[in-house]
C-alpha cells in the first residue's frame, strides 16, 4: 500500500515538470540563456535557472521576462489509469482495492467522500469500461463525465 500511495504522490509531482511552463513556453532567463538550444540538458538547465532565481514567476506577475498567464497550462503525459490499467478495472469490478483508492487520492477526493468514489465507479464499471478494448483515456473521460454529474464528487473535477 505505501508504495501505492508514494507512486501515486510521485506521479502528481511528476505531471507538473510536462505541463507547458507556467509563463508560457518562452518565460525566464534560462529560456533566454538556452534560446535555440534543444535536448535534455538545455532544458534543464533552462528550467533550473527559471526555477532557482525565482524570475519566471517574477515574469509572470509582471508581464516581463517573456512571460504570460494568458494560455491555457496543458499536460501531454499519459493519465495516472493508465501505468495501472488492469488493477483498476479490477477494483472497479469488485467496488474496492488499491489502484482505486490510488485514483481517488490522485484526482483529491477527500478520505470521507472514498467510499462513495468507489461506488460510484463499481455501479458505473459498464459505463467505464464499455468493451475489451476501451482505452485508459476514454475510461478518464468516462470516469470524470461520472464525478462531473454526482453532487458529492463534481467538486472534484475542475
Amino acid at each position: 500500500m505505501k508504495k501505492l500511495v508514494a507512486g501515486a504522490v510521485l506521479f502528481a509531482a511528476s505531471s507538473v515538470a510536462f505541463a507547458e511552463a507556467p509563463g508560457g513556453p518562452n518565460c525566464g532567463w534560462g529560456n533566454m540563456l538556452f534560446k535555440g538550444q534543444s535536448g535534455i540538458a538545455p532544458h534543464f538547465l533552462a528550467s533550473t535557472t527559471n526555477g532557482t532565481s525565482g524570475n519566471a514567476t517574477f515574469g509572470m506577475t509582471s508581464g516581463t521576462n517573456g512571460c504570460s498567464v494568458d494560455g491555457t497550462l496543458t499536460y501531454g503525459g499519459k493519465a495516472m489509469v493508465n501505468n495501472m490499467f488492469d488493477e483498476f478495472s479490477a477494483d472497479v469490478a469488485v467496488g474496492q482495492g488499491e489502484a482505486l483508492n490510488a485514483v481517488a487520492v490522485a484526482y483529491g477526493v477527500a478520505k470521507e467522500d472514498r467510499a462513495a468514489f468507489a461506488a460510484l465507479a463499481h455501479q458505473n464499471f459498464s459505463t467505464l469500461f464499455p468493451n475489451e478494448n476501451v482505452t485508459a483515456d476514454e475510461v478518464v473521460t468516462n470516469l470524470e463525465s461520472l464525478m462531473k454529474a454526482d453532487a458529492r464528487l463534481g467538486k472534484y473535477i475542475i
